[in-house]
């Protein structure tokens, strides 16, 4: 079984960019939703789709299975959709032996930008780089699955990093 461990913060500044490894536009679309586990289809730059399907309520670790599918089957899915679309572009960007993920989301959600660290461990301590700002690992609201099912709520968007 995988296991997804990772930590969430709002990014504080644009100076990542200059670091970046790779920009990948994405949509993404959640099936079901339950407080413990969601299915959630995902295309990668109009050519690639995955189905991933994920349990637990913990907000730090979590059983996450993802599978390649057909990216027209993926397209169809995505009118299915519960809620929101998420539409971003997953910047890659490497400090220190960790890869972290940075979102910068489009369309009901442009302006919120959000890095991501998978860890391999618990007890893994990356360094936080300068553009890092508030950590928001155990904050719902900064959830996906909370972006694409609940009520658009735009103060997210523009919200402080402290």
């Amino acid at each position: 079984m995988a296991k997804e461990i990772e930590r969430k913060f709002l990014v504080a500044n644009d100076s990542w960019r200059s670091q970046a490894t790779s920009a990948t536009p994405m949509r993404q679309a959640y099936l079901s939703v339950n407080h413990d586990r969601s299915i959630r289809v995902r295309t990668s730059h109009d050519e690639t789709a995955k189905l991933t399907v994920k349990f637990g309520s913990g907000s730090l670790v979590r059983d996450e299975f993802e599978y390649s599918i057909p990216f027209e089957d993926a397209a169809e899915m995505i009118e299915f959709a519960v809620g929101n679309v998420i539409e971003k572009v997953r910047y890659t960007v490497d400090v220190s032996g960790f890869t972290w993920e940075v979102d910068v989301f489009e369309g009901a959600y442009r302006g919120l930008v959000i890095a991501e660290v998978e860890l391999k461990s618990v007890t893994d301590c990356p360094p936080l780089p300068d553009w890092i700002g508030r950590e928001v690992t155990g904050d719902r609201r900064y959830s996906n699955q909370a972006l694409a099912t609940e009520r658009l709520k735009p103060e997210l968007v523009h919200a402080v990093s402290n």
